[in-house]
């Protein structure tokens, strides 16, 4: 397996997640009504999500081989 290429990928994941979750809980802290907190709260939770979804994508790429994108095109 190329762990070496793998590695950069999950380091900005972690990163990215570190950042949005304290975000998140930021906003939730400050903002006083409920309906505001959770609408505001999801909203980083879901981007956290999709990062990792696209890790995965990105993990799968790599070990099939494809490590370029822009080959496809």
């Amino acid at each position: 397996m190329n762990f070496k290429k793998i590695i950069a990928p999950i380091i900005i994941t972690l990163l990215l997640g570190i950042y949005l979750i304290t975000y998140a809980v930021g906003l939730v802290s400050i903002i006083p009504e409920n309906w505001m907190k959770l609408v505001l709260g999801i909203i980083p939770l879901a981007l956290f999500g999709t990062s990792i979804y696209v890790l995965y994508e990105r993990i799968k790429e790599i070990r099939s081989g494809e490590e370029d994108d822009l080959s496809k095109y």
